[in-house]
């Protein structure tokens, strides 16, 4: 669900605003939610570049569990929960749109921004699910539970995508250094 940044999102923003000015970034592309363009308001008060928000990099929609935690899924529809877990990018919850929908429209966005601003080093503010999507795929992931977690939250991921192709470059970058 939407929700405003917490004191402590905002102070991470600050963070990463301080620590992205030395990638010389072209412009900002980012999820058209309030919480994420809260963030991007704050990073780019050191960046100062263009935005452009696209409802696209929106986050999965979770259809019935949306503003449920995992826990409470799990003790309220614990078949239903494993049967998607299961399903790597099937992963559907009831009602909401599945993995492969997330990745359809995000990367539908990549290239549309890749083929408007073509040359440009853009930044990507959106949500992990649209991130790992993206670099699932990068990374032949089939988004099994047998697989071991590479992503960490808040950090910086890499995606390169040009000619065509997307690849992925460095992951879990901190806002440090």
């Amino acid at each position: 669900m939407d929700s405003p940044l917490t004191r402590t999102g905002r102070e991470e923003a600050e963070r990463w605003g301080k620590f992205l000015v030395r990638f010389k970034w072209d412009r900002i592309m980012s999820s058209d939610t309030g919480r994420t363009l809260e963030t991007v308001d704050i990073i780019n008060n050191f960046l100062k570049i263009p935005v452009h928000a696209d409802r696209r990099l929106r986050e999965q929609d979770w259809g019935r569990w949306t503003g449920r935690t995992i826990a409470e899924i799990r003790t309220q529809e614990p078949d239903l929960l494993e049967e998607q877990v299961d399903s790597g990018w099937g992963f559907c919850p009831p009602g909401g749109e599945d993995r492969l929908a997330v990745l359809k429209r995000s990367l539908e966005s990549i290239r549309a921004a890749s083929d408007k601003w073509a040359g440009e080093k853009i930044l990507v503010i959106t949500h992990e699910g649209v991130i790992k999507c993206l670099l699932y795929r990068c990374l032949g992931r089939r988004f099994l539970p047998t697989e071991p977690s590479i992503l960490r939250s808040g950090r910086l991921h890499w995606i390169i995508y040009g000619n065509g192709g997307m690849s992925a470059g460095e992951i879990n970058v901190p806002a440090t250094g």
